[in-house]
Protein backbone atom coordinates (compact mmCIF):
# COMPACT_ATOMS: atom_id res chain seq x y z
CA UNK A 1 0.00 0.00 0.00
CA UNK A 2 1.27 3.59 -0.92
CA UNK A 3 0.29 6.21 0.83
CA UNK A 4 -1.83 7.44 -1.74
CA UNK A 5 -3.86 4.72 -1.35
CA UNK A 6 -4.20 4.88 1.95
CA UNK A 7 -5.40 8.44 2.30
CA UNK A 8 -9.03 9.48 2.09
CA UNK A 9 -10.25 12.47 1.08
CA UNK A 10 -11.60 14.68 4.22
CA UNK A 11 -15.10 14.69 2.99
CA UNK A 12 -14.70 10.34 2.28
CA UNK A 13 -13.20 10.59 6.19
CA UNK A 14 -16.20 12.74 7.48
CA UNK A 15 -18.95 10.07 5.28
CA UNK A 16 -17.41 7.09 6.75
CA UNK A 17 -17.31 7.58 10.28
CA UNK A 18 -20.81 8.91 10.27
CA UNK A 19 -21.82 5.34 8.51
CA UNK A 20 -19.85 3.74 10.89
CA UNK A 21 -21.26 5.33 13.77
CA UNK A 22 -24.84 4.74 12.41
CA UNK A 23 -23.66 1.48 12.40
CA UNK A 24 -22.81 1.10 16.02
CA UNK A 25 -25.23 2.91 17.14
CA UNK A 26 -27.95 0.13 15.51
CA UNK A 27 -26.61 -2.47 16.45
CA UNK A 28 -25.65 -2.10 20.05
CA UNK A 29 -25.92 -5.89 20.76
CA UNK A 30 -22.92 -6.49 18.75
CA UNK A 31 -21.07 -4.23 21.00
CA UNK A 32 -22.47 -4.39 24.86
CA UNK A 33 -20.30 -1.41 26.99
CA UNK A 34 -18.52 -0.07 24.62
CA UNK A 35 -18.64 3.59 23.55
CA UNK A 36 -18.64 5.01 19.69
CA UNK A 37 -16.56 7.92 21.34
CA UNK A 38 -13.82 5.57 22.35
CA UNK A 39 -13.72 3.94 18.99
CA UNK A 40 -14.10 6.89 16.91
CA UNK A 41 -10.68 8.52 18.94
CA UNK A 42 -9.16 5.22 18.25
CA UNK A 43 -9.99 5.85 14.58
CA UNK A 44 -8.91 9.21 13.96
CA UNK A 45 -5.56 8.16 15.37
CA UNK A 46 -4.83 5.46 12.81
CA UNK A 47 -6.06 6.89 9.25
CA UNK A 48 -4.67 3.89 7.96
CA UNK A 49 -6.98 1.68 9.32
CA UNK A 50 -9.79 4.12 8.47
CA UNK A 51 -8.54 3.37 4.77
CA UNK A 52 -9.20 0.03 5.65
CA UNK A 53 -12.52 0.32 7.27
CA UNK A 54 -13.31 2.13 3.72
CA UNK A 55 -12.48 -0.43 2.04
CA UNK A 56 -14.81 -2.81 3.74
CA UNK A 57 -17.26 -0.67 3.13
CA UNK A 58 -16.87 0.27 -0.69
CA UNK A 59 -16.72 -3.27 -1.33
CA UNK A 60 -19.96 -4.02 0.49
CA UNK A 61 -18.93 -5.54 3.60
CA UNK A 62 -20.47 -3.19 5.87
CA UNK A 63 -18.06 -3.12 9.51
CA UNK A 64 -19.00 -3.18 12.28
CA UNK A 65 -17.33 -3.17 15.80
CA UNK A 66 -17.96 -6.82 17.86
CA UNK A 67 -15.55 -6.90 20.60
CA UNK A 68 -13.07 -5.30 21.93
CA UNK A 69 -9.22 -7.05 23.14
CA UNK A 70 -8.69 -5.48 26.53
CA UNK A 71 -5.19 -7.00 26.43
CA UNK A 72 -3.78 -5.20 23.10
CA UNK A 73 -6.26 -1.87 23.59
CA UNK A 74 -8.09 -2.58 20.15
CA UNK A 75 -11.08 -2.59 19.03
CA UNK A 76 -12.33 -5.49 16.48
CA UNK A 77 -14.19 -4.81 13.55
CA UNK A 78 -16.23 -7.35 10.94
CA UNK A 79 -17.64 -7.60 7.76
CA UNK A 80 -21.42 -7.56 9.28
CA UNK A 81 -23.44 -7.71 5.78
CA UNK A 82 -25.74 -10.16 5.71
CA UNK A 83 -24.18 -12.08 3.07
CA UNK A 84 -20.83 -12.12 2.07
CA UNK A 85 -19.83 -8.80 0.58
CA UNK A 86 -20.60 -8.71 -3.42
CA UNK A 87 -17.49 -6.55 -4.12
CA UNK A 88 -15.53 -9.91 -3.12
CA UNK A 89 -16.91 -13.05 -4.48
CA UNK A 90 -16.24 -15.11 -7.59
CA UNK A 91 -12.79 -14.90 -6.28
CA UNK A 92 -10.35 -18.48 -5.48
CA UNK A 93 -8.55 -18.51 -2.21
CA UNK A 94 -5.25 -17.43 -2.66
CA UNK A 95 -2.84 -16.15 -4.93
CA UNK A 96 -1.13 -19.78 -5.80
CA UNK A 97 -4.84 -21.10 -6.57
CA UNK A 98 -5.25 -18.12 -8.77
CA UNK A 99 -1.71 -18.99 -10.64
CA UNK A 100 -2.50 -22.55 -10.68
CA UNK A 101 -5.98 -21.99 -13.23
CA UNK A 102 -4.84 -23.00 -16.73
CA UNK A 103 -8.75 -21.77 -17.61
CA UNK A 104 -11.05 -19.55 -16.55
CA UNK A 105 -8.90 -17.43 -14.20
CA UNK A 106 -10.86 -15.46 -11.54
CA UNK A 107 -10.23 -11.64 -11.18
CA UNK A 108 -8.28 -11.86 -8.12
CA UNK A 109 -8.11 -13.93 -4.85
CA UNK A 110 -9.26 -13.61 -0.83
CA UNK A 111 -5.90 -14.00 0.20
CA UNK A 112 -4.46 -11.31 -1.93
CA UNK A 113 -7.79 -8.75 -2.01
CA UNK A 114 -7.70 -8.95 2.16
CA UNK A 115 -3.87 -7.82 1.92
CA UNK A 116 -4.38 -5.38 -0.63
CA UNK A 117 -7.20 -4.09 1.92
CA UNK A 118 -5.39 -4.04 5.19
CA UNK A 119 -7.55 -6.58 6.86
CA UNK A 120 -7.27 -10.50 7.69
CA UNK A 121 -9.72 -13.00 6.41
CA UNK A 122 -11.88 -14.78 9.31
CA UNK A 123 -10.77 -17.60 11.09
CA UNK A 124 -13.23 -20.13 11.59
CA UNK A 125 -13.32 -19.25 15.10
CA UNK A 126 -13.76 -15.82 14.19
CA UNK A 127 -16.61 -16.93 11.78
CA UNK A 128 -18.57 -18.87 14.31
CA UNK A 129 -18.25 -16.01 16.54
CA UNK A 130 -19.80 -13.47 14.58
CA UNK A 131 -22.82 -16.00 13.83
CA UNK A 132 -23.93 -15.45 17.53
CA UNK A 133 -24.40 -11.91 16.64
CA UNK A 134 -26.92 -13.00 13.89
CA UNK A 135 -27.69 -14.54 10.88
CA UNK A 136 -25.33 -14.42 8.28
CA UNK A 137 -24.26 -15.89 4.74
CA UNK A 138 -27.73 -17.54 4.46
CA UNK A 139 -27.38 -17.89 0.55
CA UNK A 140 -23.85 -17.38 0.30
CA UNK A 141 -20.95 -18.90 1.96
CA UNK A 142 -17.34 -17.25 2.97
CA UNK A 143 -13.54 -18.51 2.54
CA UNK A 144 -12.14 -18.37 5.89
CA UNK A 145 -8.33 -18.94 6.86
CA UNK A 146 -6.89 -22.29 5.76
CA UNK A 147 -4.74 -24.29 8.27
CA UNK A 148 -1.63 -24.76 6.57
CA UNK A 149 -1.77 -28.93 6.91
CA UNK A 150 -5.07 -28.48 4.32
CA UNK A 151 -3.57 -25.42 2.32
CA UNK A 152 -0.24 -27.53 1.34
CA UNK A 153 -2.83 -30.34 0.02
CA UNK A 154 -4.42 -28.04 -2.49
CA UNK A 155 -7.88 -27.23 -0.17
CA UNK A 156 -9.34 -24.09 1.54
CA UNK A 157 -11.93 -23.65 4.13
CA UNK A 158 -15.05 -21.92 3.67
CA UNK A 159 -18.51 -21.15 6.23
CA UNK A 160 -22.27 -20.54 5.80
CA UNK A 161 -24.98 -20.98 7.79
CA UNK A 162 -28.03 -23.19 6.68
CA UNK A 163 -30.53 -24.94 8.59
CA UNK A 164 -30.12 -23.01 11.30
CA UNK A 165 -26.42 -23.94 12.04
CA UNK A 166 -22.67 -22.86 10.82
CA UNK A 167 -20.95 -25.19 8.40
CA UNK A 168 -17.24 -25.43 7.54
CA UNK A 169 -16.61 -27.23 4.13
CA UNK A 170 -13.62 -27.84 1.93
CA UNK A 171 -12.96 -27.03 -1.47
CA UNK A 172 -10.01 -26.76 -3.94
CA UNK A 173 -8.44 -23.78 -3.16
CA UNK A 174 -8.83 -22.79 -6.88
CA UNK A 175 -12.67 -23.09 -6.97
CA UNK A 176 -14.44 -20.07 -7.12
CA UNK A 177 -18.19 -19.43 -7.16
CA UNK A 178 -20.64 -16.28 -7.54
CA UNK A 179 -21.95 -16.73 -4.19
CA UNK A 180 -18.72 -17.04 -2.06
CA UNK A 181 -16.29 -14.25 -1.16
CA UNK A 182 -14.82 -13.67 2.27
CA UNK A 183 -15.12 -11.36 5.25
CA UNK A 184 -12.46 -9.38 6.27
CA UNK A 185 -11.39 -8.58 10.79
CA UNK A 186 -9.53 -5.23 11.42
CA UNK A 187 -8.19 -5.04 14.74
CA UNK A 188 -8.24 -1.06 15.67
Amino acid sequence: MTNEQTDLLPEQHEELLQTLKARFEKNLSRHPELEWAHVQAKLEAQPKKLWSLHEMERTGGEPDVIGYDEQTDEFVFVDCSAETPKGRRSICYDHEALESRKQHKPEDSAMNMAEAMGVELLTEEQYRELQKLGNFDLKTSSWVKTPAPIRKLGGALFCDRRYDTVFVYHNGADSYYGARGFRGALRV
